[in-house]
């Protein structure tokens, strides 16, 4: 059976399971809790296809593994694969729908659309696949050290993300105020989501293999990458939308600070710099 096939039919149980799983339990966060895992099975079902005899591929699925791992482990740390571990975002958004709108946009977005992005995202595999197999030069070893160098970004902002939790829990616990409400240092003085931009480009750095793979820079499965961005975009203007709610103070943030793209901070307005904080 084509490697293709078996994703397809891999990628056709994921999102019924997961959407049966948050039917029966009301939680709808099973498809965050196989995102991780299921990128990690599709590129190995490819590398196997060619019998792990495609460098590149196997390369490819080696990175992606990486990615998954410490994917999987921040997730877990934050209690994501525990009972009652929904992610506060579809609580929100549900609060805002009526039941059988919810219900359905459950169904065809939340399993159905985001399971076959999951797959999307990893078919730069598939296009390198079907390429005449080269061996490994110069342009795949500074593609994976540019995916290693996004990746070790990644890690970096979710551990300030998570000292930065941690330390707010234990001035809570000890009847302290939090001296802020959210994280403005490290990585995220330069973007307010730094996190969100190194997730991105490391699947933008995987669709570079099949550009070296093919020589062709423009090929279908960079729709992969666009639509996750494409959600990166939409998830983010909906998570500072909450952010904002709950701290007026966000606003401040969102005027000095890059959304994603780590930049500069641009400089505080005297009515910004000025401004009490609470």
């Amino acid at each position: 059976m084509q490697p293709l096939v078996v994703c397809l039919w891999i990628c056709a149980g994921t999102i019924v399971a997961t959407w049966l799983l948050s039917v029966l339990t009301r939680e709808y966060s099973w498809v965050d809790r196989v995102w991780s895992l299921s990128p990690i099975v599709y590129v190995w079902v490819f590398a196997a296809a060619s019998g792990f005899e495609n460098a590149r591929l196997v390369l490819m699925a080696v990175l992606v593994t990486l990615w998954g791992a410490r994917l999987t482990f921040n997730f877990a740390r934050k209690g994501g694969y525990a009972r009652g571990g929904e992610d506060y975002r579809w609580a929100a958004l549900r609060a805002r729908m009526p039941k059988p709108a919810f219900q359905v946009f459950n169904l065809l977005f939340i399993a159905g659309y985001q399971n076959a992005l999951i797959l999307g995202m990893t078919l730069s595999t598939f296009t390198v696949y079907q390429a005449m197999p080269t061996p490994l030069g110069l342009a795949d070893i500074l593609v994976a050290v540019l995916f290693l160098l996004l990746l070790a970004g990644e890690t970096i902002a979710d551990q300030q993300q998570w000292n930065f939790h941690q330390q707010k829990k234990a001035e809570i616990a000890g009847g302290r105020t939090p001296s802020t409400r959210f994280l403005q240092t490290g990585l995220f003085r330069y973007s307010r989501h730094p996190n969100f931009f190194f997730e991105q480009a490391q699947w933008w750095a995987l669709y570079l293999f099949a550009v070296v793979a093919t020589g062709s820079v423009l090929h279908w499965s960079i729709l992969g990458p666009l639509l996750l961005t494409a959600l990166f975009i939409g998830s983010t203007v909906f998570t500072e939308s909450l952010s904002k709610a709950r701290h007026p103070e966000y606003a401040d943030y969102q005027a000095t600070t890059s959304a994603i793209v780590p930049w500069f901070p641009r400089r505080r307005t005297t009515e910004t710099a000025e401004a009490p904080a609470s």
